[in-house]
């Protein structure tokens, strides 16, 4: 346990010295976004100097770096530049929807691909199965970005059945409805990773040795799939969608500004564009804490699942 504490920590260190050092290595600085290009031009080097000093930036690296890591220990993330608010403000506004999506996408995405792909390992010698793989190879190929506008496209604004936009409670269907298309693309260009995982995972414990020893003195192939198989090749699917929580979170950046959605996602790309560095260092700690937390807890709980993870 001690030395599983330790490796999460020293995660976490290099995590947040990557977040502090990959946004002041972007091209610009945050000075622009006080100002046109032509207005900075015309300013003295004191001028900037002061400018810089009074948003936090002026001070050498390493006391910033003291101060963020202050920050983020007290949390205290700052201010954002872009609009003035508290940094842990905007986080907290943003966050849920972003659970509220991911969380959405996950359960779907679990519910579909490892059905899926079960039956794609129990059928693989038939052409259900083997269409089911291809099916999964181009889903796993396609660009979130390219399928978002396409949905938009189609069911937004020549069928006009479903918002393309943003997120309201005063329509017809409130959220839900809102939901439908980021869900929707989240859940299509996850499913096929997922499946490929399980087919390959219950493939790999069906051609095992004790299993096929099973099938040698006579257990019946369904009791054999159910009894001996099922649960031994469903257990790394479990960490693998733990992880993907946190994957998600991150991943859903492009869906969110596709579709306006006002997660952390979308906050996050408006906090780049922005040059934003306390927004931007607000929102990569929150994912990678996901990550890391999910990480965490595929570990905790693999062992209640698995008795040999014990061992």
């Amino acid at each position: 346990m001690t030395r599983k504490l330790t490796e999460y920590a020293a995660v976490l260190l290099v995590a947040l010295t990557l977040n502090f050092a990959l946004p002041r290595a972007l091209p610009g600085g945050p000075l622009k976004l006080f100002a046109s290009p032509e207005a900075l031009a015309r300013l003295t080097a004191e001028e900037r100097a002061q400018i810089a000093t009074q948003y936090g930036f002026g001070e050498p690296l390493p006391v910033q770096f003291l101060d963020y890591l202050k920050g983020v220990f007290t949390l205290d993330l700052g201010t954002s530049l872009n609009d003035g608010r508290p940094v842990a403000e905007a986080l907290g506004e943003a966050l849920p929807w972003t659970l509220l999506l991911v969380g959405s996408s996950i359960v779907v995405t679990a519910t579909i691909g490892v059905s899926l792909g079960v039956l794609g390992a129990l059928r693989r010698r038939e052409g259900k199965g083997s269409g089911l793989l291809g099916a999964a190879v181009v889903a796993d190929s396609v660009p979130q970005f390219w399928l978002g506008m396409l949905l938009i496209v189609l069911f937004g604004v020549q069928l006009q059945w479903l918002p393309s936009f943003g997120v309201s409670d005063t329509e017809g269907g409130g959220v839900l409805k809102h939901l439908i298309l980021p869900v929707t693309t989240l859940t299509v260009t996850g499913l096929g990773y997922l499946f490929l995982y399980t087919r390959s995972s219950l493939l790999s414990v069906l051609t095992s040795e004790p299993v096929q020893h099973a099938h040698a003195r006579g257990v019946p192939y369904g009791r054999l799939v159910r009894r001996h198989a099922l649960r031994p090749a469903l257990l790394p699917v479990h960490t693998i969608l733990m992880l993907e929580v946190g994957f998600l979170a991150a991943g859903s950046i492009v869906v969110e500004t596709v579709f306006a959605y006002p997660g952390l996602g979308r906050l996050t790309f408006t906090a780049i564009t922005a040059r934003d560095y306390p927004l931007m260092q607000g929102s990569f700690l929150v994912l990678t804490v996901m990550v890391v937390l999910m990480n965490a807890i595929a570990d905790a709980t693999y062992p209640l699942l698995d008795p040999r993870a014990r061992a």
